[in-house]
């Protein structure tokens, strides 16, 4: 469980808010700005290439949800519809989230989705509108075992110096095979170890840039 004395509002250099968990001295995303770096390694480099109307999305790291609003946006743009699972061990107190000012720094953005996203029912399938469906799951990706299969993951785990456990080889042999053939892995990290293992995984691993800050992020197909 989190606790509120751990987390701390940070607001980055795109002007919207993080969290910093002082227990793992890590911010929930990047210090030079989280909506800029999740629209770029998520959307724009991660589910805007996948050409389907219908996509299954496995979120590592749910968060503040603000991936899940973006996705959310993203499918009703382009009427999409969307089977969105995200992964969280730790769900932040709704305080916390209702001081988060994504709604000032997100064109169009959506109050009422954002507050059903975070109002839905953990660890069952909740329909948000005729675009979104939603099983947010309290579990580590340790602990996730599912026979579903995804057409894209969000990687967007604490990094690799805060959270070690989170970027062990095994998870990502695990992962390749809950991924659709044609599927694709997306991240923000770009260390050499992890994309070697990656590629003993059987992913194929191409090196994209990375947002403002980071010089590349990861990508890794399931051909």
């Amino acid at each position: 469980m989190i606790h509120n004395n751990n987390i701390s509002i940070k607001q980055t250099e795109d002007g919207s808010h993080t969290l910093y968990n002082k227990e793992l001295d890590e911010t929930y995303h990047s210090s030079h700005g989280a909506i800029q770096e999740a629209i770029h390694v998520f959307i724009k480099n991660g589910i805007d290439s996948i050409f389907s109307k219908e996509i299954s999305v496995l979120e590592v790291g749910f968060g503040t949800g603000l991936n899940a609003i973006l996705t959310h946006d993203y499918a009703k743009r382009y009427n999409k519809k969307i089977s969105y699972t995200g992964l969280e061990s730790f769900p932040l107190p709704k305080e916390i989230i209702n001081k988060l000012n994504y709604r000032s720094e997100i064109p169009d953005f959506d109050l009422a989705i954002f507050n059903k996203i975070h109002k839905s029912i953990w660890n069952q399938n909740n329909i948000i509108d005729s675009h979104f469906g939603l099983n947010k799951i309290n579990k580590t990706l340790q602990e996730f075992i599912t026979e579903d299969k995804y057409d894209i993951i969000y990687y967007d785990a604490f990094g690799p110096r805060a959270q070690k456990e989170m970027w062990e080889k095994y998870l990502f042999e695990k992962l390749f095979k809950m991924l659709n053939i044609g599927g694709k892995f997306v991240t923000y990290c770009a260390m050499g170890q992890f994309k070697r293992d990656l590629k003993s995984c059987g992913f194929v691993v191409e090196c994209v840039p990375g947002p403002p800050g980071k010089r590349e992020m990861t990508i890794g197909f399931k051909n």
